[in-house]
């Protein structure tokens, strides 16, 4: 195993995080932007005015894009199981 196959390996599966992470993310930062927006326009101080519409977000976002998640992490997970055989060569 070279350090090489390592690296390629580590950045695969920062990639494969990144990707899965990123809807959800981008939700979050929407919704949170859109909110302190609104705050801003009305005046409107309210700490857990944010926590909730963001939870949603993310939730309904999760449950739209989970198949694609799923799906993106198998597929990362079995072609890191496809390389074992080849690893301790």
């Amino acid at each position: 195993m070279t350090p090489e196959y390592v690296v390629n390996i580590g950045r695969e599966a920062i990639e494969t995080g990144l990707m899965c992470a990123a809807p959800m993310l981008i939700v979050a930062l929407v919704l949170g932007l859109l909110i302190s927006i609104f705050q801003a326009a009305t005046q409107i101080n309210e700490q857990t005015m944010t926590f909730i519409p963001k939870i949603v977000g993310v939730f309904v976002t999760l449950l739209i894009f989970a198949p694609w998640i799923l799906q993106k992490a198998s597929a990362f997970l079995m072609s890191i199981f496809n390389q074992l055989p080849t690893i301790g060569q």
